[in-house]
Parts: structure tokens; sequence; C-alpha cells
């Protein structure tokens, strides 16, 4: 995902209206509005200011695209745009363009565990990221780490926390190498998720805490 600015969700949005993200980024990112089918608005009125801007621009140069990203975010007009309707999914827990992209169902994951109370389904190498489901049992923490690259997770059941804030069914995590984060899967349900990463993320923290949340 090199040169791809995904710092913030929003950020993410605006790459999405404008078809610059990977497939597999672009897969979650739709599994993301099929889930919170309000945020489709937001993509929508992206696409509008993205369709102005290059009614009215001069022509500039491919490399150029974070100034133009940031000319989107600057713009104080937000046109009133109508999204387009969700996709409907009979699935519990994946949304109906993820379930189409892995060719499964939820209930059909063939998971492997790789720590106490973690388990994983390794989709592929796609567009140069690593994509993956995640199950993370009630309560158990993930070993603190940061990222050489970006991380970005979409929770499909249970919620986790980490030092940021809480996440559940439908939002989006967003890391890179200025993240140092230790998520904690919440009590009542396990944490399942999609993650994409496009480099390998690197264990920080206290040995004795690292050991501990890695014997889980």
């Amino acid at each position: 995902m090199k040169g791809v600015q995904l710092d913030t969700v929003d950020a993410l949005m605006a790459q999405y209206a404008a078809g610059m993200l990977p497939e597999p980024v672009h897969v979650l990112v739709s599994a993301h509005l099929e889930l919170r089918p309000q945020q489709r608005r937001k993509v929508a009125a992206f696409e509008a200011i993205g369709g102005d801007m290059i009614e009215t621009a001069a022509p500039v140069a491919l490399n150029d695209a974070d100034a133009a990203l940031a000319r989107i975010f600057a713009s104080q007009t937000q046109p009133h745009c109508e999204p387009a309707p969700a996709m409907m999914s009979d699935d519990p827990l994946f949304p109906a363009v993820l379930r189409d992209f892995v060719g499964f169902g939820s209930k059909e994951v063939p998971w492997r565990r790789k720590l106490p109370g973690f388990k994983e389904h390794m989709i592929g190498k796609i567009d140069g990221c690593e994509v993956s489901l995640f199950w993370i049992r009630p309560g158990r923490t993930i070993p603190a780490h940061t990222h050489d690259g970006l991380e970005i997770s979409l929770v499909l059941g249970g919620a986790f926390h980490d030092g940021r804030g809480r996440f559940e069914r439908g939002d989006i995590s967003v890391a890179d190498d200025s993240v140092d984060h230790r998520p904690i899967a919440e009590n009542d349900a396990p944490c399942i998720g999609m993650a994409i990463v496009d480099a390998p993320l690197r264990f920080t923290g206290p040995l004795r805490q690292f050991l501990g949340d890695l014997i889980g």
C-alpha cells in the first residue's frame, strides 16, 4: 500500500471514492459500508466533490494525489448525495461482499490456532497486502506491537479496545508505525475480524508482559 495515505478512516473513505485502494482494502471498506450504511453518504459526498474538482481543476500530475486529497478535506461544502443501496447478507457475521471475496461463510472458516485464544485464517497475499481473518477469545490480550507499514482491520463480531479507543462490529482500525498498541478483546464475545497488513508487525513492551500475553 505504498504511497497511499490512509492515516484516518476519512482518508480511507476518500481513497475508496477515488478508486485508489488495493483490492482487499476496497473489499474491507465495502464490507464496512454494508455494516454501516450511513457512511455511504460520506463516500457519495467525496465522489461528488472529486467529480467537481475534475471538471473545474487544471490537469495535475498523478503524484499530486496527496494535495488533491488535502483539497477534498479543506472543502467547506458537502453536497447532498443519495447513497447507493447496501447489499444484504444472510450471514450472521460476514457482509455479502466479504463472503463473496473469501468464498465461504462465517461458519465455514478453516481456522488455525496461532496462539492460545487466538485463531487465524490466512486468505493470502493480494495486491501487495497480506489478508487474513482473526478470532480472539473473550478477554484475550494481543501482545503489544507497532507496525513497519499499515494495518487495517474491520471488526465483524465482538469488540476490542486498546490505548486509542473501542472498536466494535463495523468499526475500522487503521494503525501505522506511529501506533503502539495492545488490543484486548472484550469479555462478552469473541472478537472476529478481517485484517490487512503490508509489512510485518513489530512486538514492543516489557519482556515479562510480552511472554504473559503470548501465553494468553
